[in-house]
């Protein structure tokens, strides 16, 4: 394990090696880094997150209670507040990542997301096992989304809003 000496930690996380912590790093309590991770300068590893066989390039911001596993965020991405970066299918077959040009068979059965530099990821969303978004690209609160996301666009989803009477 390799903390750059001006890295800010908690009272308590975990941090299990391989891992790399470069400079100018935030760790926030209950942060679990957990084997296989490079973070670059400038991050935030926050509250109640777990970090699994990823990379983090510089000034990426993970500030509170999200998952990212087997994935690659880019230069300044940020992950709202329980957002989850899948890395295994239902199905626990092999993820593929699916571009407008070609599928890609990864032959892994984890992979999580791949994120450009800039990208947001809005609190509870979920990147499902494969997932790319490009530079600047924005997936909505609450939003489930797979595939590939196109640099700086916007994926939301819009559901219907049901009402019915409670009955006390």
């Amino acid at each position: 394990v390799h903390i750059a000496p001006d890295v800010k930690l908690p009272a308590y996380c975990t941090i299990i090696g391989p891992a790399w912590i470069g400079p100018g790093v935030e760790i926030r309590p209950g942060a679990f880094v957990r084997g296989n991770v490079i973070v670059g300068a400038g991050c935030v590893l926050g509250t109640a997150c777990e970090f699994k066989n990823c990379r983090l390039m510089e000034g990426v911001q993970v500030p509170h209670f999200s998952y990212v596993g087997d994935s690659i965020l880019g230069n300044k991405a940020h992950l709202g507040a329980g957002a989850i970066c899948s890395n295994l299918r239902l199905d626990q077959k092999p993820v593929a990542v699916r571009t407008p040009e070609q599928v890609y068979e990864t032959g892994l059965r984890k992979f999580g997301a791949i994120l450009g530099d800039a990208a947001e990821v809005g609190c509870n969303a979920v990147l499902n096992p494969g997932s790319v978004l490009g530079p600047r690209a924005l997936v909505a609160p609450g939003t489930v989304f797979t595939g590939h996301l196109p640099a700086a666009t916007i994926a939301r989803q819009r559901g219907n809003v049901s009402f019915l009477p409670r009955r006390d």
